[in-house]
């Protein structure tokens, strides 16, 4: 499973990018507007440029022909842009056009594995469940993921999941198990990913063995 970052953080995005673990990114309006006022476009291009992978923003417009035109627009602006299509009716018509073209489509906001089949069968590149959000209604978000999975596996298709809304380190580790293609995780949550507090007392008592014997003295290398 691959990790995303789901932020419009460029000092988040160039850590999780030097950290070797992020290949895409994921952004939409509420993220960029955390950002203040910046200009989307400018952003959104250097995000690219930093990120090695996908990188998904999404349409402004409800309207299939306003989507499709902005799709359009956004996938100039970077190679590794995939456009992201909300769930409606519109959307599918616009999925459906742009995979026509060529233009990558992360389908977000699902929510139903009937959602996630008319997303497939319109040729979304990427199909994003909100699990978070299921959870917060009391719905079970990570079965819709492994739900997602099995249903494009099963019938072969090529759309790939991005578990979305992730809230905690416990969802990353469920949508691995579950299958998922991509896990999009705020910065928060990826730092948290690294962390036990066994490994934390581990790493302390071998600094501390090693100082009663040694001291202050570091491993040194040598040339060739």
């Amino acid at each position: 499973m691959r990790l995303f970052l789901d932020t419009a953080n460029l000092e988040h995005i160039r850590h999780g990018v030097k950290l070797g673990i992020i290949s895409g990114v994921t952004t939409n309006p509420s993220l960029v507007s955390r950002e203040g006022k910046v200009d989307y476009r400018t952003l959104v291009q250097e995000i690219c440029s930093v990120v090695p992978g996908p990188v998904s923003t999404e349409v402004l417009s409800l309207d299939a022909p306003g989507m499709i035109a902005e799709a359009r627009e956004i996938a100039k602006w970077a190679d590794n842009i995939a456009v992201k299509i909300p769930a409606s009716l519109a959307g599918i018509e616009a999925t459906s056009q742009l995979s026509k073209e060529n233009i990558n489509v992360n389908f977000t906001l699902c929510f139903s594995l009937n959602q996630a089949i008319m997303a497939a069968e319109a040729g979304a590149t990427y199909i994003s469940p909100f699990v978070g959000r299921l959870d917060d209604i009391g719905e079970d978000g990570m079965q819709l993921v492994t739900d997602i999975v099995e249903y494009l596996e099963y019938y072969q298709l090529p759309s790939q999941v991005i578990a979305a809304s992730i809230r905690h380190s416990q969802h990353c580790m469920a949508a691995a198990r579950a299958g998922a293609h991509i896990a999009t995780v705020p910065y928060k949550i990826l730092l948290q990913l690294i962390q036990h507090p066994l490994s934390d007392i581990g790493i302390k008592r071998f600094a501390d063995d090693w100082e009663k014997v040694m001291g202050k003295q570091k491993i040194t290398t040598t040339g060739t």
